[in-house]
């Protein structure tokens, strides 16, 4: 069995906790598709009673901690340099229309840096967790990046602008420098699950702009510490501010980030 800090414990509990409810809520969701206005508000409430399970246990662990939040307000702690960076339910359109593919995301950040995280899936039961420095896992399984070099052998996961949200127009450029240079895009969803799964090698790389914070916390943790490079799309650190972010490992990246880079001169 690995060890791991009481950080990952804390994160474990709380996604555990969170997960029966899901579950449950999921399996419900059939029967409201007969209702435009049902299911939206149904998920809605599947977010927040999620959300408030997941922060329960939080900060009955570390009451001082700060929480960012995706579905309620940022919290300031008494202790400022430390706080808890959560999405109760990444994948919330796959989750209304029936489709197992969400996940929980946790991350912990001490003095400004991400020290722990941990994506949870809660169908499969499946905890992909990192620590800084000491690796990434799923369960008690060590996690690298693929090693695939050509990208003419890889298969890319990213997302797609919808109604309201995103430049089409952009994603279109991305898209033609991209596709002709690889084996495959997919579009699954849920961002922290494609990270998760870039950090397993199951996907090669990925790509996304508009993303939160709590989409991407962990997940930039669990990447790097399987031995990949993240960074915004000009090969920067700055993927929160910029909202933007491509990983993989470090051929794989180094050219994706080149292409987005020369899509976004166009």
């Amino acid at each position: 069995m690995v060890s791991h800090s009481s950080l990952i414990t804390v994160m474990e509990k709380a996604v555990r906790k969170a997960s029966p409810r899901l579950r449950r809520d999921f399996g419900e969701v059939d029967a409201l598709q007969v209702s435009r206005k049902g299911p939206a508000d149904f998920v809605s409430n599947a977010d927040r009673a999620a959300e408030e399970t997941i922060v329960e246990v939080l900060s009955h662990a570390r009451p001082d901690w700060g929480l960012t939040l995706e579905e309620g307000q940022s919290r300031t702690g008494a202790d400022a340099k430390s706080r808890w960076i959560v999405d109760p339910l990444d994948g919330t359109t796959n989750f209304l229309h029936g489709m197992p593919h969400f996940a929980i995301s946790i991350a912990a950040e001490v003095n400004g840096e991400v020290v722990s995280g941990l994506i949870h899936q809660p169908l499969t039961g499946e905890s992909y967790w990192a620590e800084k420095g000491r690796g990434a896992w799923l369960s008690d399984r060590r996690l690298r990046v693929s090693a695939r070099r050509e990208l003419a052998d890889c298969v890319l996961a990213t997302g797609i602008p919808f109604r309201g949200h995103g430049d089409t127009a952009a994603f279109s450029r991305q898209l033609d420098a991209v596709m002709p240079e690889v084996a495959g895009v997919r579009r699954f969803g849920a961002a922290s699950l494609d990270l998760a799964w870039v950090a397993a090698g199951r996907f090669d790389g990925f790509w996304e702009s508009g993303l939160s914070e709590w989409d991407v916390a962990a997940g930039i943790l669990l990447v790097r510490e399987a031995g990949g490079f993240v960074s915004d799309f000009r090969g920067g650190e700055a993927m929160v501010a910029r909202r933007e972010i491509v990983a993989g490992n470090g051929q794989v990246q180094s050219r994706l980030h080149k292409l987005l880079a020369e899509a976004a001169k166009t």
